[in-house]
């Protein structure tokens, strides 16, 4: 059941960007959809559907040049062509009959190898196949994406009562490892596990608004993030889902459900959908409205729900979540749960509705509570599922509530009242939907959270630990805010490099459960010692983090960095300098220190320089020949180019072709030592550079000449240009016409350290560190 080949049938939104997330996965896939009856071009929409993964933002595709992996075909021409595919899914028009007609089509060119599936979101499954073969029943699996596919973690399997659980089990990994999502396996209900629960609670939410005399934008700020749910909310993420879907679906829910839940619409939702036709972000007007000032700059309005107008209402202040800004998520969560007035009475409605909801649905959408949590965080952007939240709150307190308010406990809850356990999940258990306690599993090969179990943790800072990976591999893991790099984390790499050799270990993995892999250098430390005048001390500190980020290298032992998100400044110059890199393919990486005044000084410039200098041929490394490399690391560091992937990161320099890259994020501490475990045997420690060519005073004059014709023609600041002269001189290996021949890497280490402290001491970098400190963007002085 090998999936080496795929096609998508429907070119829509959804099709062409499950297409683009295949090709994504280096698997080249079949793209078709209809013939247009007065279109000469019989392959239009399927084109069309490219050109729009192409250009849509965020952008659907991590390298554009993965398009080249989609080819384009219609439904009469082209149907033969599935029978190369060994998956194939349709994403067409949501009619049951269309896809039965369809189903019927395919059967009769489809290998008997295949794996089908369908992405609808709502059209069970088994109802889709009925009339069909044995055989194609057993191969059936559906396959519900969450849109855009890319950036939407969660990927709902759904099988069938025909559907061979070698079929699902087969397709779920090959999803989660290939196509790097995170697999829910769901009942064929009506509405499977996310948006039965997700919708009923953005219909519930705008019931309780009602009640409590709300407004839109008011729940959006109490069910966004101090809730820990996603800042779209409550209703910017009907906006992006569009009115008409969440008025289908709750629809055609309440008629398919029991009458205890209640999937009733307010007349004022009706009167958007039916009578104003504000559909959300695809008609431009929902529950908000872009606009734009006198000046141009984008404005939101809110629409009032009693005059349907739209207004200014500016920045919506709630006062539950201001008394709660800057608390952990537990604290923020029991805060909310308790507060008083309109705002506690509307929170305590809907989550008390959630608790309900999910608590009935277990062992219905799904027979894992697990699944049930998993599915609203990687569907719909929460921090906690409903189950978690709930051992958040204590469930005996929810229990208690739950029938304050008169409500009859679902099964679950009776069990869990009858036991007396106060949570769901506990001492490596979670209980089944009927109440019992047993061991929890982790979704497919995700590295369980190392930091819960102190037997494997070998040595603990406050902002970093080594732990035991097993298998002779150690992680030195970065647990501090935004992980940016400072004594704690540099102390506990330098921990880990010992603690491998002085006890036998195969080699270290440097990476983090966290949401980035590190946003670079302890700003706010690095400023107050400058203002403070401590020189000897920062330079100290400069001299160690150097040590650090190349002991990477010229260790005794094999090192592998796993970066994932953010991996900028710091964080990126310890990744170039491991023995083998496993990137996760939403990487975020860049050397951005200009943007604060500096440049890269842990050696990062020294790593580009040496990278691009080694990708030219030999005769090409001396003299004027070399500067295409200069000029490249120059362009590269200089404008602080970020790479958008993965992918990306390797056409920039940052990632070598022999790296690793893993659609799956949680999959990269786990890939990662298998590296070092096969890097082990017979692995010899480098030694330092003596022989990188560099160009002195030719290249620092060739780009003063180009940075000064910027200059004039206002393309860079006056800073720009100090902060740019500093690169030239580090990247040209210093002045001085004697420089033509070959330096040491630490040469260009001191000169990185020299260029980084001057460039400290100067007042203009002291402004753009103190502006992005405050504002979060860079000050272009």
């Amino acid at each position: 059941m090998k999936i080496q080949k795929a096609a998508v049938i429907g070119a829509g939104v959804m099709g062409a960007a499950i297409a683009a997330q295949l090709a994504n996965a280096g698997i080249p896939v079949t793209l078709l959809d209809i013939v247009l009856p007065d279109n000469p071009d019989r392959n239009f929409l399927a084109k069309q559907g490219v050109q729009r993964a192409l250009k849509a933002r965020p952008a659907a595709f991590m390298d554009p040049a993965r398009a080249a992996l989609i080819q384009v075909g219609n439904l009469e021409d082209d149907l033969k062509k599935l029978k190369d595919a060994d998956w194939i899914i349709e994403a067409i028009i949501e009619k049951l009959d269309a896809k039965r007609d369809l189903w019927a089509r395919v059967e009769q060119v489809a290998k008997k190898t295949a794996i089908i599936s369908s992405n609808s979101s709502g059209i069970p499954m088994h109802l889709q196949i009925e009339g069909r073969g044995e055989d194609f029943q057993r191969r059936f699996v559906g396959a519900h994406f969450f849109n855009p596919p890319r950036y939407l973690h969660l990927l709902e399997v759904i099988p069938t009562p025909k559907t061979d659980p070698k079929v699902t089990q087969a397709f779920s990994e090959f999803a989660e490892t290939t196509l790097g999502k995170g697999i829910v396996v769901a009942n064929d209900v009506p509405g499977f596990v996310a948006n039965r629960i997700g919708v009923y609670g953005i219909v519930r939410a705008m019931d309780h608004m009602v009640r409590a005399g709300l407004t839109p934008a008011q729940v959006d700020q109490l069910t966004g993030p101090a809730l820990g749910r996603a800042s779209s909310a409550t209703f910017r993420t009907a906006d992006l889902s569009g009115l008409d879907i969440i008025y289908h679906v709750a629809n055609d829910l309440g008629k398919a459900t029991p009458d205890d839940e209640d999937f009733t619409l307010t007349p004022a939702f009706r009167t958007l959908v039916e009578e104003k036709k504000w559909l959300g972000d695809k008609t431009g007007s929902g529950f908000y409205k872009k606009t734009k000032d006198q000046k141009g700059k984008t404005k939101i309005l809110n629409l009032n729900l009693d005059t349907f107008e739209y207004e200014d209402q500016g920045k919506v202040k709630v006062a539950a979540v201001e008394a709660v800004k800057g608390q952990p998520l537990a604290a923020r969560v029991k805060a909310l749960y308790a507060a008083e007035g309109k705002e506690g009475d509307f929170l305590r409605g809907v989550m008390n509705d959630g608790f309900w909801y999910a608590a009935k649905m277990a062992g219905n959408v799904s027979n894992r509570l697990q699944d049930i949590d998993n599915a609203l965080k990687w569907g719909f952007g929460w921090e906690q599922g409903p189950f978690e939240t709930m051992d958040t709150l204590g469930v005996q307190t929810v229990i208690a509530n739950l029938e304050a308010e008169g409500r009859t406990l679902p099964p679950l809850l009776a069990a869990m009242k009858a036991s007396g356990r106060d949570a769901f999940y506990q001492n490596g258990e979670i209980v089944t939907p009927d109440g019992q306690p047993t061991p929890y599993q982790a979704p497919y090969f995700i590295l369980t959270d190392l930091k819960k179990d102190a037997t494997k943790i070998v040595k603990k800072r406050a902002g970093a630990s080594v732990i035991d990976l097993g298998d002779g591999v150690l992680l030195a893991e970065w647990h501090a805010k935004m992980n940016a790099l400072g004594e704690d984390q540099l102390r506990t790499v330098q921990d880990a490099h010992k603690l491998v050799q002085d006890m036998g270990y195969h080699g270290l993995v440097i990476g983090n459960q966290g949401d980035n892999f590190s946003a670079g250098a302890n700003l706010p430390l690095i400023l107050s010692q400058a203002q403070a005048d401590e020189w000897d001390e920062l330079d100290d500190m400069i001299k160690q983090f150097q040590q650090v980020t190349t002991s990477l290298r010229f260790s005794p032992h094999p090192t592998v960095a796993a970066p994932f998100g953010m991996t900028l400044g710091g964080g990126a110059e310890f990744t170039l300098h491991a023995d083998h890199v496993v990137a996760s393919a939403e990487l975020y990486m860049g050397l951005v220190e200009v943007g604060v005044g500096l440049i890269p000084g842990g050696g990062g410039t020294k790593e580009m320089l040496l990278r691009f200098t080694d990708m030219q041929q030999p005769s090409q490394r001396l003299g004027a020949t070399l500067l295409p490399a200069v000029q490249r690391a120059f362009e590269l560091i200089g404008t602080a180019k970020v790479s958008t992937s993965a992918l990306e990161a390797r056409n920039l320099g940052f990632l070598r072709d022999t790296d690793t890259v893993a659609m799956n994020k949680n999959h990269i501490l786990q890939d990662a030592k298998r590296q070092v475990i096969a890097l082990a045997p017979g692995y010899v420690q480098p030694t330092p550079r003596q022989d990188i060519p560099v160009m002195g005073d030719a290249a620092i004059g060739a780009i003063k000449s180009a940075l000064h014709g910027m200059h004039q023609g206002g393309y860079i600041t006056d800073y720009d240009l100090v902060v740019s002269e500093q690169l030239a001189k580090v990247l040209s290996g210093g002045t001085g016409n004697n420089r033509t021949a070959k330096v040491s890497e630490q040469h260009l280490l001191d000169l990185e350290r020299e260029a980084f402290l001057t460039l400290l001491g100067k007042k203009g970098t002291q402004q753009r560190i103190e502006h992005m400190l405050k504002t979060g963007k860079p000050l272009r002085n």
